[in-house]
């Protein structure tokens, strides 16, 4: 923390040492890739826990799905992300 508290006093002087432009620049792009992020390291402790495969494994690619003619019923499509149900209200 101590660094923090000195580059938030003297942001100038902590700045100007290149060594902490390297490091500033470096995390920047560390951050920009978003291989940092928490959401990741959740998702890898979730899938330790839980054992989680891809979802190849459960319902195939798309090219196994077509050979065995898996199509999408599309009667089981029309709720969802991007489809609003109609209110029995408003029908």
């Amino acid at each position: 923390i101590m660094w923090q508290l000195f580059a938030s006093s003297f942001p100038m002087a902590f700045l100007s040492t290149p060594i902490s432009y390297v490091l500033l620049r470096w995390c920047l792009f560390l951050e920009w890739t978003g291989l940092c992020q928490g959401s990741w390291v959740f998702a890898m402790i979730l899938r330790k826990i839980a054992r989680y495969k891809r979802d190849e494994v459960y319902i195939g690619t798309a090219e196994e799905r077509v050979q065995k003619k898996m199509g999408d019923d599309s009667a089981h499509i029309s709720r969802g992300a991007g489809h609003i149900p109609k209110l029995p209200a408003f029908a």
